[in-house]
C-alpha cells in the first residue's frame, strides 16, 4: 500500500482546511490547548450542530483528535505536522494581497508573543532564537538546528532536560513566523522552552487567545537568563 499523496488526496485535505469555519477552528487550536466543541463554535461563528459536523469531518481526515475527559469532549490538533501546515498557510495568507485591516490591541498582542501550537512565536520567539544563537547555544541553518554542548549545559541549568522524554520528533528545528517573516524555534526544544517559561511564570496564557503575556518576573528573568534586551518587543 502506497503512502504517496495524490493530487486528489491533497485537494481533499486542502478543501477541508479551506472552509472558513474549519480554518478558524484549526487556527484556534494553534494555541496548543484542547478546546471543547462549544469553544470552537464561538471561534468559528457557527452553530453547535454545524460545528459537530465540521469536527467529525476533520477527525476522519486526522486533522484533529477528540479527547474525552469526564463528561466533556475536547479537540486538539492531530499532530505537529498539521500545525506546520496551518502556520505555513498563515505565512502565505499574510503575504497575499493587502487588505484594509486596522491593527488593534489583539493583533499587536499576537505579534508580540503567542503560541504556535506547542512553541513560542512572535517577537518573543525570535528574540529567544536570536539570543541562543548569539550565545552559541544553538546553530540554525536551512530550517534545522543543533544544540551545542554549551547549549546543553545552559538548558540543564535552566531546568530543561530534553533527554528525559525520547521522541521521534526533531530535537531542534525552525518554523517560519507568519507575522515576523523570520524563523522561531520549534521541535522538542521549542516545546520545552514554552513549557519551562510557563512553569516559571515568566509568561502566561491569555484567555480565549493564542497571545502570551510576559509577566514582570518574566521581563527580568528573560533578560538575566537569556540575555534578551529589554526593548526586544519593539525591535523589528
Amino acid at each position: 500500500m502506497s503512502n504517496i499523496a495524490s493530487g486528489n488526496t491533497i485537494a481533499a485535505v486542502a478543501a477541508l482546511i479551506g472552509d472558513p469555519a474549519r480554518a478558524n477552528m484549526l487556527s484556534a487550536l494553534m494555541g496548543g490547548q484542547a478546546l471543547t466543541a462549544g469553544e470552537l463554535a464561538r471561534h468559528a461563528g457557527v452553530t453547535a450542530q454545524t460545528t459537530s459536523g465540521h469536527l467529525a469531518r476533520m477527525a476522519d481526515a486526522e486533522l484533529v483528535v477528540p479527547q474525552k475527559q469526564g463528561r466533556h469532549r475536547y479537540y486538539r490538533l492531530a499532530s505537529p505536522e498539521v500545525a506546520r501546515v496551518i502556520e505555513a498557510l498563515s505565512v502565505l495568507a499574510a503575504e497575499g494581497p493587502k487588505r484594509h485591516h486596522p491593527v488593534g490591541p489583539r493583533d499587536e498582542a499576537l505579534r508580540r508573543a503567542r503560541t504556535c501550537y506547542d512553541h513560542i512565536a512572535g517577537r518573543l520567539g525570535l528574540a529567544l532564537a536570536d539570543s541562543m544563537q548569539e550565545c552559541g547555544h544553538i546553530v540554525l541553518a536551512d530550517g534545522a538546528g543543533i544544540i551545542t554542548s554549551a547549549g546543553t549545559r545552559f538548558l540543564a541549568e535552566t531546568g530543561i532536560n530534553l533527554d528525559s522524554s525520547p521522541s521521534k520528533r526533531p530535537l531542534c528545528r525552525t518554523c517560519l513566523d507568519w507575522s515576523e517573516r523570520r524563523p522561531h524555534l520549534a521541535g522538542r526544544l521549542g516545546a520545552a522552552l514554552l513549557t519551562r517559561l510557563l512553569d516559571l511564570k515568566w509568561i502566561a496564557r491569555t484567555p480565549d487567545s493564542r497571545a502570551l503575556r510576559i509577566t514582570k518576573a518574566g521581563e527580568s528573568g528573560l533578560a538575566q537568563t537569556f540575555g534578551i534586551p529589554h526593548d526586544w518587543h519593539s525591535r523589528p
